[in-house]
């Protein structure tokens, strides 16, 4: 049976706060609770007024707070902004306090662009191998196996999980290489994703933490009673997607209609191939895109993304896509 689990980015939509944001968050992941999902991961971004997850221990803990037995974790941490002792004293808390809950996805991206990260005070080492010393580093603190001289406290002994986070062919090597599970980021860079994953699972060293591959894919679904209105909804992804390519991160708009219509050929293809991992539409709709994106990856857990400007109408896209991976487990399991 394929896991699946929920990626938010915490959106600030037109109109809203960011304590808007952050409530909407712990009701959403309660809702996720609720509905079966496995685990409930935020995202590192900086510099964007439209994404209120920039704390991301912070709101773990706030996320972790408003459930009881979901995992809570970060997809991800951009590792290069932080020391790795850092990190393992912030997840070491979050581990005890929420024991046996908490996730720690990690990139290697900056999370922004430069002059974000040159003001979190951290330079981008280009040394290719600076990524993968701050992972064996932060696992030697949550190991307590004295290899760096230095007890994280808390940290050490922490029971905090792992996962390497791509969009690219480097975070899946890494991810091989050390043994790890491995997330894909799909949901907005899909290109190379058949290739990471194949790197992946035919590179993959067992290690103490892993015997076999594990390969995590984001996946975009907008659910809603029609394919017409979920396209509706879809268009406040639309319209952030492309201010973000064009240079102009904004808060999330409001859905408009005919949107796609209205676009310049350009940015229509642009669209077409940002969404490609994605499943816009009715329930029968959205079942069709899960079956063939699971036939495409062979993934071990889908991580369900796509913000919607309406919470509650956020919340029933849930509701929709539980009940389509529910049916795709009972078929799986009575075959």
């Amino acid at each position: 049976m394929t896991n699946y689990s929920l990626l938010d980015l915490v959106p600030v939509v037109e109109g809203g706060s960011v304590a808007g944001a952050l409530a909407n968050a712990a009701d959403l992941a309660a809702h996720a609770e609720s509905l079966g999902f496995s685990r409930y991961w935020v995202a590192e971004h900086h510099g964007m007024r439209g994404i209120a997850s920039a704390a991301t221990s912070v709101v773990i803990g706030h996320i972790a707070a408003a459930t009881k037995s979901i995992r809570v974790g970060s997809g991800g941490i951009m590792l290069p902004n932080h020391a790795p002792l850092v990190i393992a004293e912030q997840f070491g808390t979050l581990d005890a306090l929420y024991p046996g809950r908490i996730d720690l996805g990690l990139g290697r991206a900056p999370g922004s662009d430069q002059r974000v990260a040159a003001a979190i005070r951290r330079t981008l080492d280009s040394d290719p191998n600076a990524f993968p010393r701050d992972v064996m580093e932060l696992q030697s603190y949550f190991a307590d196996d004295g290899k760096t001289g230095i007890v994280a406290t808390p940290g050490a002994g922490a029971n905090v999980q792992l996962y390497i986070l791509g969009s690219s062919l480097y975070g899946a090597q890494v991810a091989a290489a050390l043994g790890l599970p491995f997330a894909f980021a799909s949901h907005f860079a899909p290109q190379m994703l058949d290739e990471a994953l194949h790197i992946y699972r035919s590179h993959f060293r067992p290690s103490a933490i892993l015997d076999k591959p594990y390969a995590m894919a984001a996946f975009n679904i907008i659910a809603g009673e029609t394919d017409a209105e979920a396209e509706f909804l879809a268009s406040s992804l639309m319209q952030s997607f492309i201010a973000l390519r064009t240079g102009n991160p904004r808060q999330m708009p409001p859905p408009v209609e005919g949107y796609v219509a209205s676009l310049p050929p350009q940015f229509t293809s642009a669209l077409n191939d940002i969404l490609s991992a994605s499943a816009i539409g009715s329930v029968d709709t959205v079942k069709a895109g899960v079956k063939a994106f699971l036939a495409r990856t062979q993934a071990d857990e889908i991580i369900v993304a796509g913000s919607v400007f309406d919470h509650e109408k956020r919340k029933r896209s849930l509701d929709i896509t539980a009940s389509v991976f529910a049916e795709l487990s009972k078929r799986v399991a009575s075959a």
